[in-house]
């Protein structure tokens, strides 16, 4: 074979780059035939209604045309060959259509309306196809340019996939019977259970009675001002979930880093004071408190991540991982406002804010699994008359920062308030409120709203249930479950609660 032949041969071997010379996925006749169908029978739009939008014709006469049937449905007119061209004339686009033939053409081809769904489903996918491909292309030439970064466009790449799954995610609907299957094996599982609780419990008494746990599904703001005990609140439960009840949970951190997450769980589970965890200024009787109870620790599915500036497209991914691959049954966060939605364009903090929410709650609802998200509150509660003694500096739902969406989106609400740090020592029924807080329920969907007290020990950023009876550990004690009787330390007592503690979370 002569040499300039072997040459064309190799030439014509090359591989050619898949990106370019393709033909967008598209069906124009498949378009024709759903017009066709939409102008022949007067019930076929409520079908595609939710399937189809102008945008995801491919021919742009075609989206003309649907547009105008749109329009002509919405207001709740006929859709026939007549009023579609009169429609086409009142929206000026008539004759970019090709006028009147071009309508004529396109019902004289279809016989039916039968395989209307069928057809538009396709048209629903090639559409989803065309934006995957358009999606990828700008990911592409953003990759090739060295001016931007990466982590960036890493990011906005996300955005843009999440902002595009969501717009063409369905979620068809459930016949009744297989849902009242499931709500009667929850009553039965709630019934073989002491307490009644159909939810991850959250290890206090008096709340799991109210909330019967944390319910699948929820979204859960848990809010509260500077200082009031919100991280240790949370910090409490996971514990309670993770080391006590061994029930896997993850905790995204963006205020604290692993380390100083887990040097306040060891502050917790083996009393230490927090500072002298931080510091390791310990006693020989704190040393061997720390063996002992340090054991407690290993092996817990408590699964931490500090990431900074986490976003939702990242926590997404993250979440679906720790459900599937660790079987995690419930997820915190501290805290929401810390949180970002890059890769998408807000005209303000508090619509990105609306976004995070939003998306949290969709995210509960697709793992099946409940989210408790700590929320900053304003300065309302700070400013607000303290006349009324008990009330004055009580959170409010509206005191909830930079969004109303978030009042909006959770299934529960809870106040953590300590109302001894506005030197409030009596609630309206008489109780005592040294080293007390409360947990207060603001909002609850699927039950009662009202108050829950806890012991507060901020020197372990530990919260505890009333009932249970403090032993100093200088006493080699610790708490332990019985009722809390008349000889609780006195106020002067070193073990006792500092109001103004040196962990204000």
């Amino acid at each position: 074979m002569p040499e300039e032949n072997r040459k064309t041969r190799r030439n014509t071997n090359t591989p050619i780059d898949p990106g370019l010379g393709h033909m967008p996925p598209q069906s124009v006749e498949t378009e024709r035939l759903v017009l066709g169908a939409l102008m022949i029978d007067k019930d076929a739009f409520t079908i595609v209604s939710e399937i189809l939008r102008p945008e995801t014709f491919y021919e742009p006469r075609n989206q003309y045309v649907f547009s105008a049937i749109q329009s002509l449905s919405v207001n709740e007119r006929p859709v026939d060959v007549v009023t579609v061209v009169e429609q086409l004339k009142k929206d000026g686009t008539l004759e970019k259509v090709g006028g009147p033939i071009y309508i004529y053409d396109i019902t004289a081809s279809v016989a039916t309306s039968a395989n209307v769904e069928y057809h538009s489903r396709i048209l629903a996918q090639k559409f989803l196809a065309r934006q995957l491909i358009s999606f990828s292309s700008q990911i592409q030439t953003d990759a090739f340019d060295e001016s931007n970064d990466i982590d960036i466009v890493m990011q906005q790449a996300e955005g843009k996939l999440f902002e595009l799954s969501q717009k063409n995610m369905k979620q068809d609907y459930t016949q009744i019977d297989p849902v009242v299957r499931q709500a009667v094996e929850i009553m039965q599982k709630a019934a073989s259970n002491t307490g009644g609780l159909t939810g991850v419990p959250s290890g206090f008494t008096k709340l799991d009675d109210m909330t019967s746990g944390w319910q699948r599904s929820d979204l859960v703001i848990i809010a509260g001002r500077p200082a009031m005990g919100k991280t240790s609140f949370a910090l409490s439960i996971a514990k309670n979930i993770a080391v006590d009840q061994r029930i896997p949970i993850a905790f995204f951190s963006l205020e604290m880093n692993n380390v100083q997450l887990v040097n306040r769980l060891i502050s917790n589970t083996c009393e230490i004071e927090g500072k002298k965890v931080m510091n390791g200024q310990l006693d020989d009787a704190e040393w061997n408190r720390l063996d002992k109870n340090i054991r407690k620790l290993e092996g817990a599915p408590l699964y931490i991540d500090d990431t900074p500036g986490l976003s939702i497209f990242e926590l997404r991914t993250k979440a679906r991982r720790l459900v599937r691959e660790k079987k995690v049954e419930i997820i915190m966060i501290d805290y929401l406002q810390l949180m970002n939605a890059n890769g998408m364009k807000f005209g303000n903090r508090q619509e990105e804010v609306s976004t995070i929410s939003r998306s949290l709650k969709s995210l509960a609802k697709e793992l099946d699994i409940p989210i408790l998200a700590l929320s900053q509150l304003n300065r309302s509660v700070e400013q607000r008359d303290n006349t009324n003694k008990a009330d004055g500096k009580r959170p409010q739902l509206s005191d909830l920062r930079e969004s109303g969406a978030i009042e909006q989106d959770a299934d529960m609400v809870l106040f953590v308030h300590r109302p001894e740090y506005y030197h409030i020592y009596h609630d309206d029924n008489g109780n005592d409120l040294h080293g007390m807080a409360q947990i207060i329920i603001a909002k609850h969907r699927k039950g009662a709203v009202g108050d829950v007290l806890l012991h507060f020990r901020g020197e372990y950023t530990r919260f505890a249930n009333p009932e249970d009876t403090y032993i100093p550990p200088s006493a080699g004690g610790e708490i332990i479950g019985s009722k809390l009787n008349a000889n609780m330390p006195p106020p002067d007592d070193p073990f006792s609660y500092n109001p103004d503690g040196d962990l204000p979370y």
